[in-house]
């Protein structure tokens, strides 16, 4: 008989603490998680999937606008905003009665409690004032949004966590922040009708991407009607009558009904006892962990976005399996962090996979880039004047496709397969050899043949 009360604790029920639980228990661990909002954690309440479901509804508008190209007769549209909350909301509940039962048949007992971490085998938890023990615990409490320096009239702005649950649309927003959060956000309330402003302090949105794609998004953003304002931040933000003005350092004043902060999100570690209990954290509250998850505290460990690692629903999950095999299940796993597949779920859509021109310049002796740009085929008929766009970098000397980026609908699907193959190894030649699928806009993946040379060499 264990020692401790259970064999594993698992603070935070997201995708990767659930995960963590379920594969524990399925090894024989008697298993708890402690969950003080709801089950299914940032992606399924408050983030990839509620988000994705605003992505949906707002693209209707470009469908009813390019009905008539095909024959169509559309008549009045209206949009209402309460009832795709409450369909979004209906959604959520199922997904959480699905990961509480999927934690229930595993046999793992959830706790809907704060709780924090007492000591290396210690968990206390806040509703009952009760102390358990565990021989081992897990940390998944992920991230939260960061809300920046405690500007004058902070407290009036939203989040992406508020703007999932708005009461009803607003006729004007300010998007600050140049991210996947802010940079999504902007696109569906812009898609549904709001006026729309982005602003970020950096030179332009999606730091990080391939230029390539932070230059055409933007252009894609501006045809759409949504305000771009790069290079400033708020330096304070009052109340007006019809709803929020935000000053820049700039010295200019936007107003608008809501104001919504997207700057960043930062591990939620605060009030988990975890720096009294021996744990390190990193430079921004993060747990500092090793290739197994495991953090300064041999029997505490981390998974996901509170380990200040890569910030994705599907490496969370990953990384929860991978901890569960190695402590529970005698099989040691790492997580390969590398051949991560991201997008963001703008209108255009947009999607990578390895290595942006940028660090592949540095990276690589030579380096062949591969370029297409065209109308998408259904723009032909609906007269829509927007363009798809597909870049691969190819590494001169081995040929292999080192970086796969994808502007235009289905992106996000298009480059997932790619991942596939340069997970693998694929070359160039390899891309060439595949029969193309027709008519697609994937085929252009494989039909791509003339490098890009860039103005100033073709001068040369």
């Amino acid at each position: 008989m264990s020692k401790f009360d259970y064999d594993l604790f698992v603070i935070g029920a997201g995708s990767g603490g659930v995960r963590a639980a379920r594969i524990a228990a399925g090894y024989g661990a008697k298993v708890a998680v402690a969950e003080e909002y709801r089950v299914g954690g940032t992606c399924v309440i408050r983030g990839c999937v509620p988000k994705k479901l605003l992505v949906y509804a707002s693209r209707f508008a470009d469908d009813f606008e390019d009905a008539p190209g095909f024959g169509w007769t559309v008549g009045e549209t209206s949009f209402d905003w309460a009832a795709l909350i409450a369909a979004k909301d209906k959604e959520l509940s199922r997904l959480e009665a699905a990961y509480r039962t999927n934690l229930d048949r595993s046999g793992v007992e959830i706790i809907p409690e704060h709780a924090t971490v007492e000591g290396p085998n210690a968990v206390k938890l806040s509703g009952s004032g009760k102390t358990v023990t565990a021989g081992k615990i897990l940390i998944a409490t992920g991230g939260t949004p960061w809300m920046g320096d405690d500007i004058p009239g902070r407290e009036h702005v939203i989040t992406s966590n508020e703007a999932l649950e708005l009461p009803a649309l607003p006729k004007s927003i300010i998007v600050a922040g140049g991210g996947y959060i802010a940079v999504e956000f902007a696109g569906i309330f812009a898609n549904l009708g709001v006026d729309t402003t982005l602003v970020y302090r950096g030179d332009k949105i999606l730091r990080g991407f391939d230029e390539d794609l932070r230059d055409r998004l933007t252009e894609a953003y501006l045809k759409r009607g949504i305000n771009i304002v790069t290079g400033h931040i708020f330096d304070r933000i009052d109340k007006t009558g019809t709803g929020l003005a935000g000053h820049l350092t700039s010295g200019q004043t936007l107003e608008a009904e809501k104001i919504m902060f997207a700057i960043g999100r930062t591990p939620n570690t605060r009030g988990l006892g975890l720096q009294q209990a021996g744990v390190e954290l990193g430079w921004n509250g993060h747990v500092v962990v090793d290739e197994y998850s495991k953090s300064s505290v041999d029997s505490i460990f981390a998974v996901g976005d509170v380990t200040g690692r890569t910030a994705l629903t599907p490496v969370a999950i990953r990384e929860g399996h991978a901890f569960a095999d190695t402590e529970f299940g005698g099989k040691p796993r790492m997580i390969e962090h590398t051949f991560i597949p991201t997008a963001v779920f703008s209108t255009p859509e947009l999607a990578s996979i390895g290595l942006p021109e940028h660090e592949a310049q540095e990276r690589c002796t030579r380096l062949d880039v591969y370029k297409a740009s065209f109308r998408p085929m259904r723009a032909t008929l609906s007269g829509r004047d927007e363009r798809a766009f597909m870049k691969l970098l190819v590494d001169g000397d081995s040929g292999k496709v080192i970086g796969c980026h994808v502007l235009g609908e289905g992106a996000a699907e298009i480059v997932q397969m790619a991942t596939v193959a340069i997970r693998l190894g694929a070359t160039k030649a390899d891309f060439d050899a595949t029969m193309a699928l027709h008519p697609t806009m994937a085929e252009e993946l494989v039909t791509m043949r003339e490098k890009w040379i860039a103005p100033t060499e073709a001068a040369g």
